[in-house]
This record gives structure tokens, C-alpha cells and sequence, in this order.
């Protein structure tokens, strides 16, 4: 079917492919042959070759007007370019804001006093940026993302817990998505930072005071603690947490469900709670995995001993 179109990105999907209706397949080099019917484009990376297609008509469907809606709520004093962003019904932007052009933002949306936002930023609904934070260019933040909340901060009292104040902002540089329903908290003082062209996914709180590399991977319902920084290309897998006032190296990877606790400067995997080199944390899986057959040889063992001293 001439109106259909996939990809081939990984070997293991061979069996797919060779079934597929699609009438056109992005394809590597490699692959010569095609089912009946079907078209071959060959490309070094078929999945990147898709993804532009997809976009391509995923633009297209959704054009969005460059205007005011008359249900916004906006202060006198929130500066943008006129005609070229998109404020939609019961958005609603505090005092001194700005705006950059092709700036998008969606229903619901709040947007505190003093917050400036760059070009081309798409704030989806229901998204809250507090007072004095710095949106980037080309920033896209999903729904429910809240930036700016206060941190986590307490002093023990006269046996009751008292709120210290945050004081500090969020900066959030170029080129950052962020999923539905991540946090970024303010910092106590100075800034919490999340680095140009990190992508942070769904479920995601970053602490006060975290500084986050460029172009780091953060994945779903992972969590970093205050003060912790990362270079650049570290990635966080899901359900993996950052203990506070960590330093990780370029290239780090904490895997999936892992607790690091210290911390490294070293590129590699680590696994595992508390997290270690991805070889280092296998090899003590593998020993712990052996122990119920060690206890049942050192319960035989004591048997025989038992017996031999009864004779």
C-alpha cells in the first residue's frame, strides 16, 4: 500500500519487514532486497529518515495562529512580538514577561511575574513557570511540567519542621524538552540549571540547586537530589535516583532502577543500589545468585560433620 511507510533500523525486526504492507521502507545500504510491492529508500539511519517524514506531516495537520486569544489573561506589561506568538484561551502571564517570536503557549498555561522565554518555545497546557525563571529557544516543555516550584528545604525547629525560603531561579537552556508532569524546583539561592539540548522525560523531579549537562537523558520517574552535577551526555535511566551534591562525569550512565551514591567521573554503566560499574555489579549478582546452593553444601557439610562426630 503506496500510502503506508515504515523503517528497518534494527536486524532483529528482519521477520517484520519481510511481512510489511507498507508500500515504502527506509532501509540501510545494506539491504538489497525488498517483498513485492515495496519500495526501498536506502538512508544511513532509518529511523532519523522516518522520524523527518513524520514530522513533516505532523506540521502540516497542526498550524497553529499567531494571535491573542480574547480569553487570555495577560498583564499590561508582558512584552512579544506582535503577530508572531500564540497565547491561547485561559493562558495567564504575570507582570514584565517576555516572550520571544514563534513563542506557542497553550491553554492553561501560568506563567509568573519577570519570567522571560526565548524563540520558537512551545509551553503545553496546564504548564506553570514561577516568578524570575529563564525559558531557552526552542524549549519545549509538555503538559503539567511546573519550573520554579519552591525546594525541598527544612530546619528541624523546637521539634517542628521550618520552611527555609528559595530564593533562587531555574534556567532552562536551549534546545530542552521536558515530559508531562516533571518538576524542576527553584534553588535556594543562585540557580538551578538544566543544560542546552538535554531531553528529561515523563515523571521526572530535578531538585533545588541541581545542575544539569548538555545533552543529557533523563528517563521517566527518575529522580536527582539537591545540588548534584552532571556533565555532559550523562544519561539517568528510568526509576534511577541521584543521591545530593553528587559530581558525574561526561558520559556516565546510571541504569535503570539504580541508586548512585557517589560520585564519579569515570565513563561507563553503572547498576545497581548502590550503583557500581555495570561489570562489578554483575559479578556480585552472580555470587549472590549462587548463595541459596552455598547454603544448602554448607548445611550438607555440617551434616556429615554432625554425623561423624556422633560415630
Amino acid at each position: 500500500m503506496l500510502e503506508e511507510a515504515s523503517f528497518l533500523g534494527n536486524e532483529k525486526y528482519y521477520n517484520d519487514f519481510v511481512g510489511t504492507k507498507a508500500g515504502l521502507v527506509f532501509a540501510p545500504p545494506i539491504l538489497k532486497d525488498a517483498p513485492k510491492g515495496v519500495a526501498l529508500i536506502h538512508v544511513a539511519n532509518p529511523s532519523l529518515a522516518f522520524a523527518a517524514l513524520a514530522d513533516h506531516f505532523a506540521t502540516s495537520a497542526q498550524q497553529v495562529q499567531y494571535e491573542i486569544s480574547p480569553q487570555a489573561h495577560l498583564c499590561k506589561s508582558v512584552q512579544y512580538p506582535e503577530g508572531e506568538v500564540a497565547i491561547m484561551a485561559g493562558a495567564s502571564l504575570g507582570e514584565n514577561v517576555t516572550l520571544g517570536k514563534g513563542s506557542i503557549i497553550y491553554p492553561g498555561v501560568v506563567i509568573g511575574d519577570n519570567v522571560s522565554i526565548g524563540d520558537f518555545t512551545i509551553i503545553y497546557p496546564n504548564c506553570v513557570i514561577r516568578e524570575n525563571c529563564k525559558i531557552g529557544s526552542n524549549v519545549i516543555l509538555q503538559p503539567g511540567c511546573v519550573i520554579g516550584s519552591d525546594g525541598y528545604g527544612y530546619e528541624l525547629v523546637e521539634g517542628a519542621h521550618k520552611k527555609i525560603a528559595q530564593i533562587g531561579i531555574v534556567i532552562i537552556e536551549d534546545e530542552v524538552e521536558i515530559g508531562a508532569n516533571s518538576t524542576v524546583d527553584r534553588a535556594r539561592f543562585g540557580r538551578t540549571t538544566i543544560g542546552k539540548g538535554t531531553k528529561i522525560d515523563n515523571l521526572v523531579q530535578i531538585a533545588h540547586n541541581v545542575t544539569i549537562g548538555e545533552h543529557n537523558l533523563i528517563v521517566a520517574q527518575s529522580g536527582i537530589a539537591g545540588s548534584t552535577e552532571t556533565a555532559e551526555f550523562v544519561t539517568v535511566g528510568a526509576q534511577a535516583g541521584l543521591a545530593g551534591h553528587l559530581k558525574v562525569g561526561k558520559g556516565v550512565v546510571v541504569a535503570g532502577q539504580s541508586g548512585l551514591a557517589k560520585s564519579t567521573d569515570t565513563p561507563g554503566y553503572y547498576q545497581g543500589t548502590p550503583a557500581r560499574p555495570l561489570t562489578e555489579n554483575r559479578k556480585s549478582r552472580a555470587i549472590v545468585n549462587r548463595l541459596p546452593k552455598l547454603v544448602d553444601r554448607i548445611k550438607a557439610l555440617e551434616k556429615k560433620i554432625a554425623e561423624l562426630e556422633d560415630n
